[in-house]
């Protein structure tokens, strides 16, 4: 078990009970479904009366009103037992962001407490087939019909995707560039929201992804959330928790993936001992550990720098970098302290290995967090 200083009993409480039932009931039926791809409602339902699927929002919508550290050590920790489940708590309270954030009083009271309240389910209908890290390549239109909008496009990648019961959608309301897009809330059921078929991925099976078709959903105008044209910036600042969430559920999975590889090496026997005997092998396993915990830091870093209400968009994307390129590496690794086995679907490394490989490429791919990093260090740089 991973020892952990956190702020307070309660949170120490927390992360305790999170612990209890990833181990109770998350991690004995993780494979069957994962191998079954069956979307797991029940299990974010469970999760949602439990109180966490709104652990970082205040108490007054009915969040936990905890701080953001602690919530991403719980996402870590669902994460160490079910990969798709932790990234669909981390898509949700996405989803609730921009209503949180930018979102009128009236709003906040009519919506947030079905979002917060562990009933209901968002997904983030944010990217589209052209328009994945360029966000102002946005194409799915809202055109202005008196009281209403009327929206017409398609979002791509979508988590939850037929299974959601609210879509937090960013749509263009002008030609006017990034500066065109707006924000808003869209209830499963609304006439002419429909859904393509999921799509077939390598990995994270019970992480039902697909597109979103808007064919002239027609919505009341109270339901944009934030000022007309302001999307852009409701998404960014949104982005910046939700890579967090990410780091924080490939340290989880990288976690997982060291203790099963640990676990084989120190109970695999070869020419009479413990192949964990062997200096090279050993040495993998540090480094896997090495990995691991730096991932954590530097997310549970950029958790404290958002708790304190100061800038970290820089280490945001350090932590989902880090983090998610270490997920990658451990479970390779994990694979290879198997051996044969590693690559069987008898053992859940190789599982592991293929959901790592996404963490790479949502949220923002790795690549385009370099740039992110590297404009924000040189542009530190020039103002000094």
């Amino acid at each position: 078990m991973v020892q952990r200083v956190l702020p307070s009993d309660e949170a120490q409480d927390l992360l305790a009970l999170v612990r209890e039932i990833a181990d109770e009931q998350l991690l004995p039926q993780v494979d069957e479904a994962e191998a079954a791809k069956r979307f797991p409602r029940e299990v974010f339902t469970m999760l949602g009366r439990t109180g966490l699927l709104s652990l970082a929002y205040p108490e007054e919508h009915g969040g936990g009103g905890q701080p953001y550290e602690v919530y991403l050590q719980v996402v870590e920790e669902i994460a160490r037992a079910w990969m798709s489940v932790a990234v669909g708590v981390s898509v949700h309270s996405l989803t609730a962001f921009p209503l949180a954030t930018f979102g009128s009083a009236e709003q906040q009271e009519r919506w947030l407490p079905g979002m917060l309240g562990g009933e209901q389910l968002g997904a983030y209908c944010l990217s589209e087939p052209q328009a994945g890290s360029d966000v102002a390549a946005i194409r799915t239109r809202a055109v202005r019909d008196g009281d209403d909008y009327v929206i017409t496009g398609g979002k791509a990648w979508i988590s939850h995707a037929g299974h959601a019961d609210y879509y937090t959608t960013f749509v263009r309301t002008s030609d006017d560039g990034g500066r065109g897009l707006s924000c808003f809330h869209i209830p499963a059921g609304t006439e002419g929201l429909t859904f393509a078929e999921p799509e077939r991925k390598m990995g994270l099976h019970c992480d039902t992804v697909g597109e979103v078709l808007l064919d002239g959903v027609r919505l009341p105008a109270e339901h944009r959330i934030g000022e007309e044209g302001r999307g852009m910036q409701i998404a960014l600042a949104a982005l910046d928790s939700g890579r967090l969430g990410i780091a924080a559920a490939a340290t989880g999975l990288a976690q997982r993936a060291l203790e099963v590889a640990s676990a084989y090496a120190t109970e695999r026997e070869q020419f009479g001992r413990p192949i964990a005997d062997n200096q090279g092998l050993a040495f993998l396993i540090a480094e896997m550990a090495a990995a691991v915990g730096s991932a954590r830091a530097t997310y549970l870093h950029a958790a404290r720098l958002k708790d304190a209400g100061q800038p970290h968009t820089l280490e945001a994307s350090i932590a989902k970098l880090v983090a998610t390129d270490a997920a990658m590496k451990v479970t390779t690794d994990a694979v290879q302290v198997l051996g044969g086995y590693g690559y069987t679907t008898d053992f859940p490394a190789e599982r592991f290995m293929r959901e790592a490989k996404v963490t790479q490429i949502f949220e923002g791919t790795n690549q385009i967090q370099r740039l992110v990093i590297s404009r924000q260090v040189l542009a530190e740089h020039a103002r000094r």
